[in-house]
């Protein structure tokens, strides 16, 4: 009896190419476990690892290992963040292309620049992360409708002339509370400046108007002041004109007095007698009788 071992070769040819894909197949896996075993968390930032989608604790900066699959490490920014509520600054990681929009004390309409710079805790990323999933979702429904509420709460405390006189006490008022508010929301406020007042253009001209007026009346005044300082020096330089000839004539009485001024006006004689004589007319201003 005879056994015949047919092969097939389309059958072996299948069953070479299942066996490079099943080799193919576990290469792959391997470098998966083996590339899903560790990764690097840059400078500036904190991950956040997840055992099947449940936070389990953060990496700090540099490399780190992880179960391959079933655990995930997420990125989340510590570094400083900028955010710019300025019409005419392009910078900042939130950048909006209007101002803020609020109203002062005695009811005017007030348009105010700011921009806020501000960092989360590094140690509360794991909350953040667990409510937000992100940095940005965390900005933009935490920290960006604390800074509006901070600032229009605030200059509704000034009227709009005290928002522009009184600028660096708004400025550090605001910035006490953003401090305090952040701080309540796991995050760190770096600084807050005010970069512009802009209000309603019939305000603006009042506004103007005023300085004007004040600017007019300083003028008035100093030149009023120079009227007066005008008008003591001449007083003083005639009492002093006084005081020389007082002083002029105690000295030609003291010298003998008519003698005197005749002696100066022989000393200054030419010796010339007037040429026409008036008959009956006063007697020459020598008297050469004495």
């Amino acid at each position: 009896m005879f056994n015949y071992i047919f092969t097939d070769k389309n059958g072996e040819e299948h069953f070479r190419g299942a066996k490079l894909a099943l080799h193919i197949g576990i290469v792959f896996i391997v470098l998966i476990i083996i590339f899903g075993s560790f990764g690097i968390v840059s400078a500036g930032f904190r991950g956040v690892k997840t055992r099947l989608g449940a936070v389990v604790g953060v990496v700090e900066p540099g490399l780190y290992f992880k179960l391959p699959i079933i655990e995930g490490v997420h990125s989340m920014e510590v570094k400083t963040r900028t955010i710019n509520y300025d019409k005419n600054g392009k910078e900042g990681d939130t950048t909006d292309s209007s101002q803020l929009a609020g109203a002062s004390k005695d009811l005017q309409d007030v348009s105010i620049g700011v921009v806020v710079n501000y960092h989360i805790t590094p140690t509360k990323v794991d909350a953040i992360y667990s409510q937000y999933s992100s940095v940005t979702n965390y900005e933009n429904n935490v920290i960006e409708p604390i800074i509006r509420e901070v600032v229009k709460s605030t200059s509704a405390q000034y009227t709009a002339e005290e928002l522009v006189t009184k600028r660096a006490e708004f400025s550090d008022k605001v910035n006490t509370t953003l401090i305090q508010r952040f701080a309540e929301k796991d995050a760190i406020m770096e600084r807050f400046n005010v970069t512009n007042f802009e209000f309603s253009k019939s305000f603006t001209q009042a506004i103007e108007a005023k300085v004007t007026a004040v600017q007019n009346a300083e003028a008035q005044k100093n030149k009023l002041e120079q009227i007066k300082y005008e008008a003591q020096q001449t007083i003083e330089t005639a009492k002093a004109q006084a005081q020389a000839i007082q002083i002029q004539a105690q000295a030609i009485n003291s010298q003998g007095g008519a003698d005197y001024v005749a002696l100066q006006a022989i000393a200054k004689w030419n010796g010339i007698l007037p040429i026409q004589m008036i008959p009956g007319g006063a007697v020459p201003f020598i008297n050469l009788t004495k």
